[in-house]
């Protein structure tokens, strides 16, 4: 019988990366990376992309997947995920799904719903008007949705009105179609948590540490590769605010400083996400304990 897949979800800088390479490390694992930023080539620093140390140890997945200038969504990343499920457990590994981008896990545990695919006509009229006018709509037609989505992702504003006007049916409601999540298709799916102080600290020497290791560089290196038009890549958290500090529009202090404000109501919105939308057996992971104690502690209660 092939190993089941572990599920190891959580707010940015909650530790789950690490937790993940530990388990893997104890139960002859694989970690297959969650997240829609990582799949991007160059995307190393502002991503906290793992470390090719880090990769030496234990083999990733899902990782450097396309360059900035193709496109990718969630239907390329459940395929992509399912053959990496299946080849590691071809090997006899345990497959670890981590990662911070529910759509994506959900997505790949209960398929990907009955949302229409994009209009190119509808999509260009979409395109051209301003967003307070698009989120009028969306809080006129989806108040739900409204209330969850980014108002600063443009992408995702544009693409629930779109869905809107195609079906005539609220955003919100077409994903609470999924179907149940399919049985046996994981074993134990985790969540990671932390009290709210310990969050915001490690968010905020992530961050500092980012820049420390050369994201303004980073960016500038990538905005001649594609970065600036790839609209997906540069809703990315850092990246995008980076761009702008480079643009003149921003100095330096204070962009770091909006990249941990910005960081931190992300990382609140995952853990509404998650606990709104996704079964998991809930972790909390105290100040100064490791991963591997973490990893061990879910071994413990049955993993293994």
């Amino acid at each position: 019988m092939n190993p089941l897949p572990v599920v190891i979800a959580g707010a940015t800088a909650s530790g789950k990366s690490d937790v993940a390479m530990a388990l893997a490390e104890l139960l002859g694992g694989e970690v297959i990376s969650v997240d829609s930023m990582q799949v991007y080539r160059g995307l190393d620093i502002g991503t906290a992309k793992p470390t090719r140390e880090m990769r030496g140890r234990i083999p990733h997945h899902l990782l450097d997947v396309v360059e900035l200038t193709d496109g990718f969504d969630v239907a390329h990343f459940v395929r992509l995920a399912q053959q990496a499920v299946a080849e590691i457990q071809g090997r006899g590994r345990v497959p670890i799904l981590c990662g911070g981008t529910g759509m994506y896990f959900n997505a790949w545990l209960n398929g990907l719903g009955t949302a229409p695919a994009p209009d190119p006509r509808l999509r260009i009229e979409l395109e051209a008007l301003p967003t307070a006018a698009l989120l009028e709509e969306l809080a006129r037609k989806d108040w739900q949705t409204f209330d969850e989505i980014d108002v600063a992702n443009r992408r995702r504003v544009v693409r629930a009105v779109e869905v809107i006007r195609l079906t005539g049916r609220p955003f919100s409601s077409q994903r609470a179609l999924w179907p149940d999540r399919a049985p046996g298709l994981a074993g134990r799916s985790f969540g990671l948590e932390r009290v709210r102080e310990d969050l915001v600290f490690r968010i905020e020497h992530r961050v500092d540490r980012m820049f420390a290791e050369g994201l303004v560089g980073e960016t500038q290196r990538l905005s001649g590769l594609g970065l600036s038009a790839n609209r997906t890549a540069l809703q990315a958290i850092g990246y995008r605010q980076v761009v702008e500090h480079l643009r003149g529009e921003c100095g330096l202090r204070d962009t770091i400083e909006k990249v941990k404000a910005k960081t931190r109501q992300f990382a609140k919105r995952q853990g509404t996400w998650f606990r709104g939308q996704m079964d998991l057996e809930w972790i909390r992971m105290e100040a100064g304990e490791t991963p591997l104690a973490v990893a061990r502690k879910l071994i413990e209660g049955g993993l293994g």
